[in-house]
């Protein structure tokens, strides 16, 4: 590869690193301002967590195949850029705002165009060989968890400053990605691959239905919804769980998420490509599985934070099972519909996103309330280990399919 066809991979990358520390920024400071904003206590500001991440998701999952459907028509350029301007002004609007409404709507209207991760993926997709995208598909986890190494640090710490500066530092990143994709930006979909724009074809039901009648299709997607499920549970309860479980500050909180981040970029980085180029794609996702239903067992059931930041490390062991799983997907998918397989899978995970903070926020809410039988803020994570169990079962079941079918 040549430094000059370098380059866009090199900048779709570090536009996810950039877009991964501006969210990473708030993860720490989000529990306080809920609670801030409802005059709630911290189980209940939890449950409130759990529908602003739902009704982002859910936006996602409406606009994300329409969005990539028009990254196929128009090219993954535009829709990135208008990405990038719409998180830029949800991050300064949630910096402002007083209300919990307010809060929700600046949620709301960030997911209609929040298409970043899913374009990053079909532009990865348009100058990439297929052979050689699931480890492709790793660097992009890989910038993805490098920004968890400085955003969650960097916004406790700020939040010790300001409970609202994590959010205008997150705004000043997302404009600083803006200009500079204004600037460097390529676009990399060739002009034969374009498609015509269906709005009816772009309906994420009618997406996602026409992806899962395709045999080769079916048991993927199904594997990556049930996993998406169960990892959520990091992003949706990791804030709440640290400080009731082990009292830990807000700093503390950011500290920990930054521990993760590091160990989950090296894994993206380091190990995915290696894993599935001697294991292969299916093996490699199943490694994964197994990784993530023991590490988030031993979370779940832990009574001591040293131990929690003692097993983070191994957490990079499962970071193989998307970037495989997507690769897999990849392979069965045509050059010019690239962009339509990551919305119907930014779909996929959008629903998952809905319905893993809501499930995994009560399950938090019902042993650590109030009325809490016993006080067990693990429970989430137990519950996510069970859900890997389940989605270990489905990529078996699969692949054996696969194999029986096979000439």
């Amino acid at each position: 590869m040549t430094p000059s066809s370098r380059l866009p991979l090199i900048f779709i990358v570090a536009t996810v690193t950039l877009d991964a520390i501006g969210i990473g920024l708030i993860f720490p400071v989000l529990p306080r301002l809920i609670e801030e904003v409802t005059g709630r206590p911290i189980s209940e500001a939890a449950l409130w967590g759990g529908i602003l991440t739902s009704s982002f998701a859910a936006m996602q999952f409406l606009f994300g195949p329409p969005l990539g459907a028009l990254s196929d028509r128009y090219g993954r350029r535009p829709v990135l850029l208008v990405s990038l301007a719409v998180m830029a002004l949800s991050y300064l609007a949630m910096a402002l705002a007083t209300t919990i409404w307010v809060l929700l709507a600046t949620r709301i209207f960030a997911g209609i165009t929040s298409a970043t991760q899913s374009t990053a993926t079909a532009f990865i997709a348009d100058i990439t060989p297929p052979a050689d995208r699931g480890r492709r598909f790793g660097l992009i986890g890989a910038g993805f968890g490098a920004g968890f190494v400085l955003g969650p640090v960097i916004g406790g710490l700020l939040a010790e400053v300001h409970l609202h500066a994590p959010f205008y530092a997150a705004a000043a990143l997302a404009l600083t990605n803006l200009i500079l994709g204004l600037v460097v930006l390529p676009e990399t979909l060739a002009s034969e691959n374009r498609r015509p724009f269906s709005l009816a074809a772009s309906n994420p039901f009618t997406a996602i239905w026409t992806a899962i009648r395709l045999p080769d299709l079916r048991r993927v997607l199904l594997c990556f919804f049930v996993l998406a499920v169960a990892m959520n549970v990091y992003p949706t309860i990791w804030a709440f769980f640290g400080p009731v479980a082990f009292g830990w500050s807000t700093t503390m909180v950011g500290l920990s998420l930054t521990l993760y981040g590091i160990f989950f970029a090296l894994g993206q980085a380091l190990l995915v490509g290696r894993l599935i180029k001697r294991l292969g794609e299916h093996r490699a996702a199943l490694f994964a599985m197994i990784a993530n239903a023991v590490t988030l067992a031993a979370i779940g059931l832990a009574t001591s934070g040293v131990f929690v930041l003692m097993v983070t490390p191994f957490t990079a062991l499962g970071g193989a099972a998307t970037p495989a799983l997507q690769a897999i997907a990849s392979r069965t998918t045509p050059p010019d519909a690239q962009g339509q397989l990551q919305g119907v899978l930014s779909s996929i995970n959008s629903v998952a996103m809905i319905i893993s903070p809501l499930i995994m926020t009560q399950v938090f809410h019902l042993f650590t309330g109030p009325a809490a039988p016993v006080l067990a803020p693990g429970a989430p994570f137990v519950l996510a280990a069970l859900l890997m169990v389940v989605c270990v079962a489905l990529h078996v079941a699969g692949s054996r399919a696969l194999k029986s079918a096979a000439p």
